[in-house]
């Protein structure tokens, strides 16, 4: 669960770099949750199924709307793209495919220009990974 709330307690921080862990367990769990809500809202009366919004999940939404935003933006940063990226997922059809791929890939080892790698080495530091080709 520390997963999930870490993006939550930087809710608005969008420099830096989010590991993969840290991303895609809040998205996930929040993806459940928004479900749960929704099937309150449809069996307290408050989903409007023309709009496809509920009172309860649509406010659980807008309040986590900026944490998302931040926790994607830092997470391109881990794989050294910029921000600026997160707006391919207004493309119709397509925009996700490239967008789940960057936000599955493993974050580049080391330091890059947005910050110190998240991801600890066994030694307690930053993680820096040697790779043999």
């Amino acid at each position: 669960m520390k997963w999930y709330f870490q993006p939550l307690r930087k809710y608005a921080v969008f420099a830096g770099r989010a590991r993969r862990r840290e991303f895609w367990s809040f998205f996930l769990i929040n993806l459940a949750i928004i479900l749960a809500l929704r099937r309150l809202d449809i069996l307290l009366g408050t989903w409007d199924s023309d709009s496809h919004v509920g009172l309860v999940s649509g406010v659980f939404q807008v309040a986590t709307l900026i944490p998302t935003i931040a926790v994607s933006i830092r997470r391109l940063h881990d794989t050294n793209r910029n921000g600026w990226w997160y707006v391919m997922i207004f493309i119709p059809f397509v925009g996700w495919i490239p967008m789940f791929i960057f936000l599955a890939q493993d974050g580049q080892p080391g330091e890059n220009r947005y910050g110190p790698s998240p991801k600890p080495d066994v030694t307690g530091g930053t993680a820096v990974q040697e790779f043999d080709l």
